[in-house]
């Protein structure tokens, strides 16, 4: 058992003379390091930042429920309306059988949902209700309600 300890106390110690600190590297000091790059990085390195710079954002925000018909005709004939009318603003289609479902544009906060819908409800351009609904929106539209 003595021996034992002995040994570990030899190995202990000689890991502790490993571990000085007080010799200065002179490579480090002295030496020179050359970068060879490949050429083709850079063009990567481009393209990732431009994709980057492209790619959908979203966050959460408010859209207006303009629609919700089984009428194919009409939920077409409004949407091309609001697209003319609103070029700026995006109208989203979606089917949820039997219905098709029209929301329109991408707002950040609610008030200015609210102030678009007043508008709408102007322009007497919606048959029915208009409601501002919570969804997840396109923040890379640029448009007003942002």
């Amino acid at each position: 058992m003595k021996s034992f300890l002995s040994f570990i106390a030899i190995l202990i110690s000689i890991s502790l003379h490993a571990q000085d600190t007080t010799k200065i590297d002179t490579a480090v000091v002295a030496g020179t390091l050359t970068i060879n790059k490949d050429p083709r990085l850079e063009v990567l390195t481009k393209n990732e930042a431009s994709f980057n710079a492209t790619a959908m954002k979203s966050a959460k925000g408010y859209r207006l429920m303009v629609l919700n018909t089984n009428n194919r005709n009409l939920a077409m004939s409004l949407r091309s309306k609001l697209l003319q009318r609103y070029p700026d603003q995006k109208v989203y289609m979606s089917f949820q059988p039997p219905y098709i479902k029209l929301k329109f544009g991408d707002f950040a906060d609610e008030d200015s949902a609210d102030k678009f819908k007043d508008e709408l409800l102007k322009s007497k351009l919606i048959p029915g209700n208009i409601y501002v609904v919570p969804e997840i929106i396109d923040l890379t539209t640029g448009n007003p309600g942002q």
